[in-house]
């Protein structure tokens, strides 16, 4: 909107700012709302911002104080546990492999890319019974190590910093070249700082991913409550574990607890993440 725009327009688009705002954020109200509700009020008054009677059951419940047995701390645990794991590989080994797709020059160096390219392109549904199958062959299946191996390396993290490292000017590494510098001590002491927007893009992306993961965990465990982590553990409170009952404020709060994290580190990261993405995605 421009400076000169009249008080009408400017009311009128702000008005239709904020009403896009209370509707997109309107879901989220009601989940923390129905979180504090008992079982009768969620089911009777589902839309309600003010809970009636005011109950904390569902937080009880979650971690530990209630009658009702849930595994939430050890979801929890083993949420963090590997999204902090696969976070921390998918930047260093994307990297790493962005960098020699970006600089150097090898034989098959085309056909490596093309087939990163072609990976983007195959739906993750299709990779999950080939998943299986590995981890099964390599006695791996049902433990910590099928759950977060497979997930430290991206395909897409990968294209994007290459495409980040392609936009770095050449110049700059053949002087650390030319003070005796290696090839990884250019690329960790002098490039990698440069790459900042597009880390920080990629950490968003990969703790997201892995923080939201239920295909891949469904697919190399049994499902057992010392593999789950939130999102499969939510599932498995949707899928009534619990036993019978709607039980919203039970699932809407465990839900809550899940998005927090993802939503805290997007909006703390948000300019740097749209910063990267621009870099990223277009090229001079």
């Amino acid at each position: 909107m421009t400076k000169n725009a009249s008080p009408l327009r400017r009311f009128l688009t702000y008005g239709a700012l904020v009403l896009f705002a209370v509707v997109f954020l309107y879901p989220f109200f009601i989940q923390i709302a129905t979180s504090f509700k008992s079982d009768a009020d969620a089911a009777n008054s589902a839309i309600s911002l003010i809970p009636n009677p005011f109950s904390g059951q569902a937080w009880s419940t979650l971690f530990g104080g209630g009658s009702k047995s849930v595994a939430f701390p050890t979801w929890l645990k083993n949420s963090v546990v590997i999204a902090l794991i696969v976070t921390v590989a998918r930047v260093f080994f994307d990297s790493l492999a962005g960098y020699a797709l970006s600089r150097l020059r090898f034989k098959g160096r085309g056909f490596v890319f093309a087939a990163l390219l072609a990976v983007m392109a195959v739906p993750g549904v299709a990779l999950l019974i080939p998943k299986f199958l590995m981890v099964n062959y390599l006695g791996i299946y049902d433990t910590y190590t099928a759950m977060i191996l497979p997930l430290i390396v991206d395909a897409a993290g990968v294209f994007i910093m290459k495409q980040f490292f392609d936009s770095v000017p050449v110049s700059i590494e053949e002087a650390a070249r030319m003070d005796g510098a290696s090839i990884f001590r250019t690329f960790w002491s002098v490039v990698l700082p440069m790459a900042r927007p597009a880390l920080i893009t990629l950490t968003i992306l990969s703790f997201q991913g892995s923080w939201n993961e239920f295909s891949h965990f469904l697919v190399v465990t049994k499902g057992t409550p010392e593999h789950q982590t939130l999102v499969t553990g939510l599932a498995s409170l949707t899928s009534g574990q619990l036993g019978a009952g709607t039980q919203y404020p039970l699932k809407l709060t465990a839900a809550l607890l899940t998005t927090i994290p993802v939503a805290v580190l997007f909006f703390s990261l948000q300019r740097y993440f749209i910063r990267g993405a621009n870099e990223g995605g277009v090229k001079g």
